[in-house]
């Protein structure tokens, strides 16, 4: 006679997120350049990362969608991020915005 005994074990992860959000006003139109910048440095964080502009809201990994937005100078874009690196995120991709040329 065996017995056979299944025992499971669960395990859970708590992870600390957070939200962040700041407006970048552009000193120059949101082109492939800048685009492109904004793409691979969206693509480093592992947040969830939005960029917003006139009631439009993208995902900045992806070039077209960026440049998708028609963003031009003197407006203001809306950089949101929420995950573990979300801070490092929106303030990498508002550099790269206040610094378009």
């Amino acid at each position: 006679m065996s017995t056979t005994s299944d025992s499971t074990t669960t395990s859970t992860t708590t992870t600390s997120s957070s939200r962040h959000e700041t407006a970048v006003v552009l000193p120059a139109n949101l082109h492939a350049r800048p685009a492109g910048q904004l793409a691979r440095a969206a693509a480093a964080f592992t947040s969830a990362i939005q960029l917003e502009y006139a009631d439009r809201t993208v995902n900045p990994t992806g070039v077209l969608a960026v440049m998708g937005l028609g963003a031009t100078a003197g407006s203001s874009v809306t950089v949101r991020a929420e995950g573990h690196d979300a801070e490092q995120a929106v303030t990498a991709l508002a550099e790269i915005l206040a610094g378009a040329e």
